[in-house]
């Protein structure tokens, strides 16, 4: 690609992140993109065969990244020895999460795109998604205490995927608002701290 090029594609995107930000997905324009940006309608297809594609571009990376992150810290957690599970959850929590909070606001655009103007895309569930990931966490974490030997109480499913869905509706919020990536590092701490100590409760352990 020349440096005309990639000028160009900068621009368009630059555009786009602009246009889908204030429109959401559905009701972004190509017409104002391609106004906007300085090109013709031929020049844009050249890029991009639509605007599904356009938006791809601007947060699918972020948003795989993302699942493949959480699901190793996941995953992490569970080969650790069970008492460490059991003991040393929020201190494990507070750190990854941590790394989590400083990836999005690495790639903050995008995340305002996934997170605002993504109705209508398969991005639109992050959130879903994230909890669903977490509740099936949850049962491998019950599942290993009792097959230790530790006894905890039993929460129902619904519940539990309200409680989990809140925590991460709770956690974007730094995201939808704009807030300043130290002060949201400081909140995605605190916030940690306060589910962690609710499960534990709930859980009786």
């Amino acid at each position: 690609m020349s440096n005309n090029e990639h000028c160009t594609l900068n621009k368009i995107l630059t555009v786009a992140y602009q246009e889908f930000l204030q429109n959401g997905f559905q009701g972004a324009s190509l017409r104002n993109i391609v106004k906007q940006a300085g090109v013709t309608t031929g020049a844009f297809y050249g890029y991009f065969k639509s605007k599904e594609e356009l938006f791809d571009t601007l947060v699918k990376e972020p948003y795989d990244h993302l699942l493949t992150m959480y699901q190793a810290i996941l995953n992490q957690f569970h080969n650790l020895p069970v008492e460490e599970q059991r003991t040393c959850m929020t201190e494990y929590a507070l750190i990854e999460m941590t790394h989590m909070t400083d990836y999005i606001y690495d790639n903050f655009q995008a995340f305002q795109l996934i997170l605002c103007a993504s109705e209508g895309t398969s991005y639109e569930n992050l959130i879903h998604v994230l909890t669903q990931m977490d509740c099936d966490a949850t049962h491998e974490f019950s599942d290993t205490m009792q097959q230790t030997g530790i006894s905890m109480n039993v929460v129902h499913p619904q519940l539990e995927h309200m409680l989990t869905s809140g925590m991460f509706c709770a956690y974007f919020e730094m995201v939808i608002h704009q807030i300043p990536r130290e002060q949201a590092t400081q909140y995605s701490k605190q916030l940690i701290q306060f589910y962690e100590a609710g499960w534990q409760k709930i859980l009786g352990f």
